[in-house]
């Protein structure tokens, strides 16, 4: 399985699963995971001072491959634009995904859906796509 991991938060091995139909493990999967450049100060967005923003996503992203590693998973990780579906979009074009899995913190999730981000993923890369809220 080709899994494409979207996490603003690092997520565990134990959510990957969880999020995952009938998934007992994640081992031997290929895993990509990205985590967006998210600016939280909309000073720092307008300034164009994104530093922080890819230092935090890089970590997040190290973090969860790391620990979806641990488990077996061939994981990589990368940093990716702040807006989610320019981030898929970036990745689904070199990473070819057979499932999509976008961890949303919880006080974000309305945003997701009011913006319809998950169904407009799927519509346009034809990849499943699951939103799942931690």
């Amino acid at each position: 399985m080709k899994l494409l991991v979207l996490a603003a938060d690092p997520v565990g091995a134990d959510d990957v699963r969880r999020a995952l139909p009938g998934a007992d493990d994640v081992s031997g999967a290929e895993v990509l995971v990205v985590a967006p450049a998210v600016n939280e100060s909309p000073v720092r967005f307008w300034m164009s001072d994104a530093d922080d923003a890819i230092a935090r996503a890089g970590e997040t992203a190290g973090e969860t491959a790391g620990e979806l590693r641990s488990e077996g998973a061939q994981a990589r990780a990368r940093t990716g634009e702040g807006e989610p579906l320019m981030a898929l979009q970036d990745a689904l074009a070199t990473f070819p995904a057979d499932r999509v899995l976008v961890f949303v913190r919880e006080g974000d999730a309305a945003r997701y859906r009011e913006d319809d981000i998950i169904g407009e993923a799927e519509r346009r890369f034809g990849v499943p796509v699951t939103e799942v809220t931690h």
